[in-house]
C-alpha cells in the first residue's frame, strides 16, 4: 500500500509500505481522509521528540471498514467510521476510572516518542482497536470527519474548564484548536468570547465562527476580567496573556503543547487565586462531537484550506512548516 513515510527529519516520501493485518480486536480501515495536524508539522524537524523516524504520521482521519478481526462482530466492510487518536489499554487504574486519556499504557496514532512506535493514517490502510472506532452519520463527509479529533480536543478542554454557561471567556490563539474552542464554548452557552492572537486574518475568522470580540495582542492589552481563559498555543507569552486576562479567582485551561517548558507569573497566579488546568487530548467525547458537528453547532468547512492526494503530502507539509499565510487545515486523501 502507499504510505507517506517520515524517512528522516524534514524528509517525507510516499513509499510502498506493508499493509497491516487486524488483530482479533482490531479494525482495518481504508483511510479516505487524513488531516495534517500542527503537531505533525512541529514534529517534522525533530524538535518535539515525538516523531522519531521512520514513521507514518497522521491521527486525524476517517474512512471505511475494510476488514475486522474475529472478535469484532458489530462492524462490517463498507461501514463509514472515524477513530480516536488515543489508544488506551482499558485495564490500568486510569482507564478503570474513565480517564482513558491518562492511560498508563497510552499510545498515540502516528507517534513515535521512543518507548513505542505506532504508525498512523497517512496511508491507504490503518488498523486500530475496535474500542476507539465510531460510526459516522451520512451527513458528514470524510473530510469533515477528519476534523472530529481536533473538535474533541476543544470540547474536552471546555468541559474540563467547568461551567461556562453565562460566563465570559478569552481564547488565546486563533489557530485550528482555538477556533474550534470558540465554537465549543458557544455551543455550551458561554455568553461572551474574546479571541486573542497576533494574526489579524485569523482573528477575522474567529469572529466568523462565533467570537464576540477579537484582540491583536501586538496592538492592545486585551481583556482583564474574564471568568475563564483557554490557551491554545503553548508558549510563554500566550500563557502570560491568558493568565492576565482573567479576574481574581478565574480559571485558565492550558491546551497548547508546543514548548516543553514555559515561564509563568507565579505570584500573579497565587495572589489572585487562579486555577490552572492542563487539558490532554480528549476523553470519550467523540460521540458528543459527532452530534455537535452533525447538528451544525460546530462547523469545520471554513477551516479546511485544501484537500489533496497523498502524493502531494510532502509539498503540503513544507508549505505548512514554512507557515504560509492563510493555510490552516490540509486534508490528504490516500
Amino acid at each position: 500500500m502507499d504510505a507517506l513515510l517520515l524517512t528522516d527529519y524534514m524528509k517525507l516520501q510516499v513509499v510502498d509500505f506493508p499493509r497491516p493485518e487486524p488483530a482479533p480486536d482490531e479494525v482495518l480501515i481504508r483511510v479516505r481522509a487524513c488531516g495534517i495536524c500542527g503537531s505533525d508539522v512541529h514534529g517534522l524537524d525533530g524538535s518535539t521528540g515525538r516523531r522519531i523516524p521512520p514513521l507514518v504520521m497522521g491521527h486525524e482521519a476517517a474512512g471505511e471498514v475494510a476488514a475486522t478481526g474475529p472478535a469484532v462482530t458489530d462492524l462490517k466492510p463498507g461501514d463509514r467510521v472515524t477513530f480516536d487518536s488515543t489508544i488506551y489499554c482499558g485495564e490500568c487504574e486510569f482507564c478503570r476510572r474513565g480517564q482513558v486519556n491518562l492511560c498508563d499504557n497510552r499510545q498515540v496514532l502516528g507517534v513515535s516518542p521512543g518507548p513505542y512506535r505506532r504508525h498512523g493514517a497517512f496511508a491507504e490502510y490503518v488498523t486500530v482497536p475496535r474500542r476507539i472506532v465510531y460510526r459516522l452519520p451520512d451527513g458528514l463527509s470524510y473530510e469533515q470527519a477528519a476534523l472530529i479529533e481536533a473538535v474533541s480536543v476543544a470540547v474536552h478542554a471546555v468541559k474540563l474548564t467547568g461551567e461556562v454557561a453565562g460566563n465570559s471567556a478569552v481564547v488565546v490563539g486563533a489557530g485550528m484548536i482555538g477556533l474550534l474552542t470558540i465554537q465549543a464554548l458557544r455551543a455550551y452557552g458561554c455568553e461572551s468570547i474574546t479571541a486573542i492572537d497576533v494574526d489579524d486574518a485569523r482573528l477575522a475568522v474567529a469572529r466568523e465562527v462565533g467570537a464576540s470580540g477579537a484582540v491583536n495582542s501586538r496592538d492592545a492589552a486585551g481583556v482583564r476580567d474574564a471568568d475563564l481563559a483557554i490557551e491554545c498555543v503553548g508558549a510563554t507569552d500566550p500563557i502570560r496573556t491568558a493568565i492576565a486576562s482573567v479576574r481574581k479567582g478565574g480559571r485558565v485551561t492550558l491546551v497548547g503543547n508546543v514548548s516543553p517548558k514555559v515561564e509563568i507569573p507565579l505570584q500573579d497566579v497565587v495572589s489572585r487565586q487562579l486555577r490552572l488546568q492542563g487539558s490532554c487530548a480528549s476523553c470519550g467525547e467523540y460521540p458528543e462531537c459527532i452530534d455537535l458537528m452533525a447538528s451544525g453547532a460546530i462547523h469545520v468547512d471554513r477551516m479546511i484550506s485544501a484537500v489533496a492526494p497523498l502524493s502531494e503530502g510532502a509539498a503540503w507539509f513544507d508549505r505548512l512548516y514554512r507557515r504560509e499565510p492563510n493555510l490552516m487545515k490540509v486534508i490528504l486523501r490516500p
